[in-house]
């Protein structure tokens, strides 16, 4: 294996020059103050933990973990994402708080399976965390401030699918009971948004013409609050009319919210099944084809902390919304030049602690002896303001 050359880094991984670094620290700035707003309170987790809490506990499978051990011999994991490490903190050093928690997060996670794919392994997320509240009140909530965070972010064209876990489960249970391998295939179908694959796995199971319609008829709903109509004709299921029940309720709190004309009702969309429990729901930008967000209902995972509460929430993709959305906007702050000569070079950088002491960006620069040069030998700094202390324009500003 050849060694890696000074300038490389590992496939996966990328750098942040300074105007992509404005780009991030804005849209988490202004973010995480509209999730403040909404009474979410900021939380820092650490970027390892332990492989044997929240590595098995998280929504990641394994073979995206990324794994080390530590000089004990314990296996570690590199966060993959916030939504385990904050139900191991609210479950431990959390639990006499108030219920309902209200939490926000933005840092950085790992995934190896990006890498895989050609994609970033390391990549930020701005998010929030809704434990304690199993109302369609709560589940709106999550979905309206998403909306609103979004907007923050600087997305301004955008579609929220939302969907139900519990219908497709209950439809899948009425229609082919008990076929777990045959039910995890036709979700599989539908997580990877393989409609022909999805069709393909119902040929396979060789049913009866109305059985095999139900099926199909999932790929169908679609739209708005008329979605819910449909889909309870669809399925006597118990579980499938009480799931379609809470997601018009939540969809009717969205209409409250003034946001509905942002959201669609989608059966289809499941998210990752292995994880969420109710709604979920995705965020589409009109630039991007992949979601800048995604979220829902996860009510099973902080009894793997010993602490059973139901709780909802969702996360958005910054780097998708920094490297494809193009809405933020960016003031970029000129600094003030201060040139001097030595001999008054006291009195320029007591006049730069002045202006840095109440907020001004000041960058300094020693002159040459001669000083003829002193406007033109910093062409390459944009400066709001230039002053010279020493030369021929000394002191003029």
């Amino acid at each position: 294996m050849s060694k890696p050359k000074g300038f490389e880094k590992p496939t996966g991984f990328r750098d942040y020059t300074p105007h992509v670094v404005t780009k991030l620290r804005t849209i988490e700035r202004n973010v995480l103050e509209c999730m403040e707003r909404w009474g979410y309170r900021q939380i820092i987790t650490p970027t390892i933990e332990y492989y044997d809490t929240v590595g098995v506990a998280s929504s990641t499978s394994d073979r995206k973990l990324f794994k080390l051990l530590n000089s004990r011999g314990t296996t570690l994991v590199l966060r993959s994402d916030l939504t385990a490490p904050i139900a191991r903190v609210v479950s431990s050093l959390l639990k006499d708080e108030e219920l309902p928690l209200r939490l926000s997060y933005h840092a950085n996670v790992f995934r190896s399976i990006e890498e895989e794919a050609g994609r970033e392994a390391e990549f930020f997320q701005t998010g929030v965390e809704l434990v304690g509240d199993d109302s369609p009140e709560a589940d709106a909530e999550v979905v309206a401030l998403a909306i609103a965070s979004l907007q923050a972010a600087g997305v301004s064209s955008f579609k929220i699918a939302m969907g139900h876990m519990g219908f497709l489960n209950g439809l899948l249970e009425e229609v082919i009971p008990g076929q777990t391998v045959q039910q995890e295939q036709l979700k599989e179908g539908l997580l990877g948004r393989d409609y022909v694959g999805y069709r393909q796995s119902i040929e396979a199971l060789n049913l009866e013409p109305k059985l095999k319609e139900q099926l199909e008829a999932i790929l169908r709903l679609r739209g708005g609050k008329e979605v819910c109509t449909h889909a309870a004709e669809l399925s006597s299921s118990t579980e499938a009319a009480q799931s379609i029940a809470h997601l018009c309720a939540v969809f009717e709190v969205l209409e409250a919210y003034g946001v509905s004309e942002h959201v669609l009702i989608d059966l289809t969309m499941i998210g990752d099944f292995s994880y969420y429990t109710g709604m979920t729901f995705e965020g589409y930008a009109a630039e991007l084809g992949s979601p800048v967000c995604s979220g829902g209902r996860y009510d099973n995972l902080l009894q793997q902390f010993g602490r059973s509460l139901p709780a909802t929430g969702f996360a958005l993709k910054t780097n998708r919304i920094i490297d494809g959305v193009h809405g933020i906007t960016m003031e970029e702050k000129k600094p003030v030049l201060i040139q001097y000569t030595s001999e008054h070079r006291a009195e320029a950088l007591t006049e730069a602690a002045r202006l840095r002491s109440i907020g001004q960006n000041v960058v300094t620069c020693l002159l040459p002896k001669d000083g003829a040069e002193a406007l033109t030998g910093n062409k390459s700094i944009q400066a709001e303001q230039v002053i010279t202390y020493g030369s021929e324009n000394g002191g003029e500003r």
